[in-house]
């Protein structure tokens, strides 16, 4: 059974970024012959491994992974709303598969994803539903974080459970690189005491802010954050983009040799490369399981350190 690999950097300011990047034609050339390479591949059936930012998952019940039976995605700036293709009956058979070989997957019959999905599925498949899609979710913004091991033998189970399936398989990883959103998703309890009780209940609780308040704010804070970078306000060094720590992640990748994340130290990652490094969470999970299906080492199609954009923004395909 053929796989194939992409991994892709997502970013709201990719969509409302108050000016281009230096090298805004070179990373759309990367992301265009990723998308061309997935449009050659033609894919059956896609995996896509992906996080959340207080849309769809809250830290009244925060699993460490759960794949979705249905999925919908919501409007939140950098998104694409709408509704997933998702196979259930095969999702299904994908988490009784993980269960039975010790990778204890939550399920979802009714998930909510945002855009660390959506984005990412659109411009590789050219819609939300265009292909049969299961969304595998990791949690990457807030701890305790999940042990890269743990994330590793995830995409390893999946890979293996997908061996079995006589269908060309795309593992999409969507995240990363190097960033630190926490001025729009602090940490819990960092933020003001709506933030705070949206995070916690996704607006069930009376002092939390609405559904409605919640996307309009990431709206407003995301423009105003991209012109405050335009000025000078925010740097890349507040913004924690690192291209050493995102060769040495990069370096481990290329290697083939996943089992070196197992020992990483995650607070230290997060230091230099900010809370959004946790979102290769899901480049290790995608790589795992198209390695496991007997798929090539990934290989680069762009990486570069893009303030303007709020990332350091990577591609790579296998």
């Amino acid at each position: 059974m053929p796989s194939a690999l992409v991994c892709a950097s997502h970013s709201p300011l990719l969509y409302c970024y108050d000016k281009a990047p230096q090298e805004w034609d070179r990373i759309q050339a990367g992301f265009q012959q990723a998308r061309a390479f997935v449009e050659a591949f033609e894919p059956e059936l896609v995996i896509i491994f992906g996080a959340d930012h207080f849309n769809g998952f809250f830290l009244n019940n925060m699993p460490a992974f759960c794949i979705g039976l249905s999925a919908q995605a919501t409007a939140d700036i950098g998104g694409f709303s709408g509704t997933l293709n998702v196979p259930e009956g095969t999702a299904a058979d994908c988490i009784d598969y993980l269960r039975r070989h010790d990778i204890d997957a939550s399920v979802s019959y009714q998930m909510t994803v945002d855009h660390a999905f959506s984005q990412t599925l659109n411009n590789m498949t050219g819609a939300l539903d265009a292909c049969p899609s299961i969304p595998v979710f990791i949690n990457a913004i807030t701890k305790p974080f999940v042990p890269f091991r743990r994330t590793r033998l995830l995409g390893e189970s999946i890979g293996n459970f997908v061996s079995s399936q006589n269908k060309r398989v795309l593992f999409l990883a969507s995240g990363g690189m190097s960033h630190h959103p926490t001025r729009y998703y602090p940490g819990f309890g960092e933020g003001d005491e709506d933030i705070s009780a949206w995070q916690l209940s996704g607006g069930k609780l009376q002092e939390s802010l609405t559904p409605e308040q919640w996307l309009h704010r990431l709206d407003v804070m995301h423009h105003e954050g991209a012109s405050m970078i335009t000025r000078g306000e925010r740097t890349a060094k507040d913004m924690r983009l690192n291209a050493e720590s995102d060769q040495r992640f990069l370096d481990v990748l290329f290697s083939g040799n996943l089992a070196s994340f197992d020992q990483w130290d995650q607070d230290e990652l997060v230091a230099q490369g900010g809370i959004g490094s946790m979102e290769l969470q899901t480049w290790i999970a995608a790589t795992s399981a198209h390695l496991a299906c007997g798929g090539s080492i990934p290989e680069l199609d762009v990486y570069s350190v893009a303030p303007e954009l709020g990332i350091a923004c990577g591609v790579v395909h296998a």
